[in-house]
């Protein structure tokens, strides 16, 4: 295949180009820092992959090179864990919004068009909860990340129009090494690791590994179609998360970090942390997805090995 995909430089984007690399696909990296994706991506390891430069959130020439390409990994937005301004909240929703709009654009208007588009979203779109479960048949929240994540799905739908398949994966937290855990690691390295909050807030999670797998197989299957959440099946609450991570560390996990230390730091932005969801892959594991890591105990051996 030869797939687009923007973010490619992020957390999850660069392991998809690993796997897609090795797999001999043909790479398009649409991206606002060239130099910074020749440098994650050097030639010499990388012969499969073109890098143009990009303005997510405008129209221009880079949305020619769409043509031709087998499918496109629309991955692009602004990191939400961190404090929000009112200014940072709009970036956050217009960064996602304009980005699909213009990824969509370029597949609509190109002669030769992709077959398929995967498109990020988040299970920020179910609201939280600390005691429903959800599945991707679940309604949608009313909070601010619920309506970012309506305001980018709605965008990628519009694909569908122009006979493209879409897959949508609701992405949980990802872990792996980097992201969110390498920030929870420090304080427990240090034998001050505990609960973010109250404890009891549920934490849907899916290892880097299996996320990419799954970006993949939405490529490549044709008979894959509509949302999906990409969270392992077996989410836990924060309170066993840190216990579990502490077994792995062999490092204690009795020091619980106050929600409102967190609310200093990150503002209104701690929500993503301090409130959660249990989040359930249904539609995931109905299409016969298998987890390479479906506990966190097995995810967490093999990232801290």
């Amino acid at each position: 295949m030869k797939v687009a995909i923007t973010g490619a430089t992020g957390f999850v984007g660069s392991r998809l180009v690993e796997k897609l690399n090795k797999q001999e696909d043909r790479i398009l990296i649409l991206t606002r820092n060239p130099e910074r994706a020749k440098l994650i991506f050097p030639a010499a390891v990388f012969s499969n992959l073109e890098i143009v430069k990009y303005n997510p959130k405008q129209a221009g020439d880079w949305q020619n090179r769409i043509a031709g390409c087998d499918g496109v990994v629309n991955l692009a937005g602004e990191p939400i864990a961190e404090r929000w301004s009112e200014e940072h909240k709009q970036e956050i929703k217009a960064s996602r919004q304009l980005a699909t709009q213009n990824i969509v654009a370029a597949i609509e208007k190109a002669e030769s068009k992709p077959t398929v588009l995967v498109n990020a979203s988040a299970i920020g779109y179910y609201g939280t909860s600390e005691t429903e479960s959800f599945d991707e048949n679940s309604p949608a929240g009313n909070d601010f990340l619920a309506e970012v994540c309506q305001t980018w799905e709605s965008e990628a739908q519009k694909v569908t129009t122009a006979g493209v398949r879409l897959v949508i994966v609701r992405i949980g937290i990802v872990l792996g090494n980097g992201g969110a855990l390498a920030k929870m690691l420090a304080p427990f390295k240090m034998y001050a690791g505990g609960p973010l909050g109250n404890g009891k807030q549920w934490f849907s999670w899916i290892h880097r590994e299996d996320l990419v797998n799954l970006i993949i197989e939405g490529l490549k299957r044709s008979d894959m179609a509509g949302t999906f959440n990409a969270t392992a099946p077996n989410p836990v609450r924060m309170n066993q998360f840190c216990q579990v991570l502490g077994e792995v560390l062999n490092r204690p996990s009795w020091l619980p970090v106050p929600g409102f230390a967190l609310e200093l730091l990150l503002g209104e932005g701690a929500k993503v942390v301090l409130e959660g969801q249990q989040v359930l892959p249904k539609k995931t594991q109905s299409i016969g997805f298998e987890y390479q890591y479906s506990t966190l105990k097995s995810a967490l051996q093999e990232i801290l090995a």
